[in-house]
């Protein structure tokens, strides 16, 4: 027997030998909605009949542009099941990012969710001219809005298309098996943009078996550690390759995702959804870090000393676990008395069910993870990059090491180039850029993918993150920000001479000025400053930081909101190369800027 190694084949396998299993299910007016199996596909096969009845063909492409939602991965698997090619575009994206990458990959059919990304892409509109088509998930009000894009494309609304696939199905009720069948595994199943040093992203092809691949790797790591009982609540952007992972693990582990209403509303639609288990971002560990040590902060010297002790006793516990031996019945008493007077309550707001975090997208700090493992939710921290189809690697559930990324996944080998760089195979790898054949090949070794990344595995052969070879920054949130980009356009600014975002492992983008004296003569006397002002007193003014921050907003209101400058720290000194804080060239020195100022980095996150 031939197997098959594509998405839509997985999804029919499940329809076929388990059609009542769970599948997928929403929140909504605080009730948890779920559909089976067999529910799952024949809602699937409504809207894949409908789209090939407006004209979606094999190998178009059709770009997403919507928040994660269950409506969502049903278009997701639906256009891989007509084996057209998904091309994900984050919802916060700026209207020009939003034409690059539409263009750039020639998606002939846009779907989108509300007024909001409509109103970028009417700003935009004059620039699709790939776009043939138009699907709306959600009601618009604004009727200027669909009159205006009525005369570029043709207009669909999801309601619409599945009224029309009720009735194709009901004529055709076998059409979807026979769609599913002439799926390829090598077709391009996807297209994922990923930010570059130079500010333009970059497509990573994704073909149907790389995907199968990803989800069997994922499936011989954590496939014993869950079943049919196990709910998923999804949240993370379907834009992100790590958030797709999440909404495709049902097709094969089996287990439930339930998606999350929002962001904003997940603290909430955990508790009434009760997960098993959960695909997160470091942000999320670390609100939930970051609050629970203010609460303590602020309670009386009692409930201080009484955490501190639940603290010390969980560390000597787990220090036993570490080593492999048993702690003895004195710790073991200690540490159920701490865990029910302090920790539980942790552990309740998760749901009180969570039985393991998968933690990628970002470095996740080994205090949280200690923290988190006090109160019984354990974390597997694993690695991944676009280019690898999220995870490669992931801490197992048996043992976990602090610090590390865990074991290789499924058929994934490492090795490491003479400077350190981690060179990842795997059959769950992209296949180049797309429309990028430079870009691709600088990416590649003789087969092994360039990851970018510094590393080493320890002596237990888990995989250490030592440093970054790239600049791309990784927020604590898991977005990709290309640093060169917005220092370019920040720099040349009136009053910044140089910039330096910061960010990488940060919950949101600072920055470092670098002003001249020269820059602010002709306003000295509006600034009430003499001719002999200091740098020093420049970068103290208020006016002079109010310009900055003008300017940085300025550049910000062209950004994505991820990408935009919280907060800056103007430099006291001017950045030359005797200060040591510029190259010869004019390069900046990074390391000895975050050394210099790494106080006035950290009061920016404190």
């Amino acid at each position: 027997m031939i197997i098959k190694k594509n998405i839509p084949s997985l999804l029919f396998n499940k329809y076929k030998t388990n059609s009542q299993s769970k599948a997928i299910g929403w929140i909504k007016n605080n009730k948890v909605t779920t559909l089976n199996t067999h529910e799952y596909y024949e809602y699937i096969s409504k809207i894949t009949t409908a789209l090939e009845e407006i004209g979606l063909r094999p190998n178009d492409k059709v770009s997403i542009l919507a928040d994660t939602s269950y409506i969502w991965n049903i278009y997701d698997l639906s256009c891989l099941c007509l084996n057209a090619t998904v091309v994900p575009i984050y919802p916060t994206y700026t209207d020009d990012e939003i034409s690059y990458i539409i263009n750039h990959s020639e998606s002939s059919l846009l779907i989108l969710d509300n007024e909001k990304q409509l109103k970028k892409v009417c700003e935009v509109i004059d620039e699709l001219s790939n776009i043939k088509s138009l699907v709306i998930l959600e009601d618009i009000k604004n009727q200027d809005l669909i009159q205006l894009c009525s005369k570029h494309f043709k207009i669909y609304t999801h309601k619409e298309l599945l009224e029309k696939g009720k009735l194709i199905t009901l004529d055709k009720p076998n059409r979807l098996e026979e769609l599913i069948d002439s799926v390829q595994d090598n077709s391009l199943a996807s297209i994922v943009y990923t930010s570059g040093t130079t500010g333009q992203p970059k497509g990573a092809m994704i073909r149907h078996n790389a995907f199968w691949s990803m989800l069997q790797n994922v499936k011989s790591a954590l496939g014993h550690n869950i079943n049919e009982a196990d709910r998923l609540l999804t949240f993370l952007p379907l834009s992100h390759v790590l958030g797709r992972c999440d909404s495709m693990l049902h097709l094969s582990l089996g287990i439930e995702n339930v998606y999350a209403e929002s962001i904003d509303k997940l603290i909430d639609n955990i508790t009434l959804a009760q997960p098993t288990v959960m695909i997160s971002v470091p942000r999320i560990f670390e609100k939930i870090y970051a609050k629970t040590q203010a609460t303590i902060e602020g309670e009386g010297i009692v409930k201080k000393k009484l955490f501190q002790w639940a603290e010390n006793v969980s560390t000597e516990y787990f220090d036993y676990l570490d080593k492999d031996q048993s702690p003895p019945s004195k710790i073991l008493i200690a540490r159920n008395l701490a865990y029910q007077m302090v920790f539980s309550k942790i552990y309740n707001r998760f749901g009180g069910k969570i039985r393991f975090f998968v933690s990628g997208g970002a470095p996740l700090g080994v205090d949280i993870i200690k923290f988190l493992r006090n109160a019984n939710l354990t974390v597997l921290e694993g690695y991944g990059l676009t280019e690898t189809i999220a995870p490669c690697c992931v801490n197992p559930v048996s043992k976990q090491m602090a610090g590390t990324v865990g074991l290789p996944l499924g058929d994934t080998q490492f090795k490491f180039d003479d400077d350190g760089e981690i060179l990842v195979k795997s059959s769950a790898l992209f296949s180049g850029y797309y429309r990028n054949e430079e870009e691709t090949k600088k990416s590649f070794n003789d087969g092994w993918f360039k990851s970018g990344d510094i590393g080493r595995l320890n002596s237990n052969g888990y995989l250490q993150i030592t440093d970054r070879k790239k600049d791309i920054i990784i927020t604590s949130g898991g977005k990709n920000v290309a640093p060169q980009k917005i220092e370019n356009l920040l720099k040349i600014r009136k009053y910044i001479t140089h910039f330096m975002v910061i960010g990488d492992k940060r919950k949101f983008l600072s920055g470092v000025v670098g002003i001249e004296k020269e820059s602010f003569l002709e306003i000295l006397p509006a600034l009430e400053l003499t001719p002999n002002v200091t740098l020093e007193e420049l970068s103290k003014n208020q006016g002079v930081i109010n310009l900055i921050k003008e300017q940085i907003e300025a550049v910000n209101g062209g950004l994505a909101s991820f990408e935009s400058i919280k907060k800056f720290y103007i430099a006291p000194i001017e950045f030359t190369p005797e200060s040591g804080l510029i190259t010869p060239s004019l390069k900046l020195k990074k390391k000895e800027i975050l050394k210099r100022f790494d106080k006035e980095i950290d009061a920016m996150y404190n």
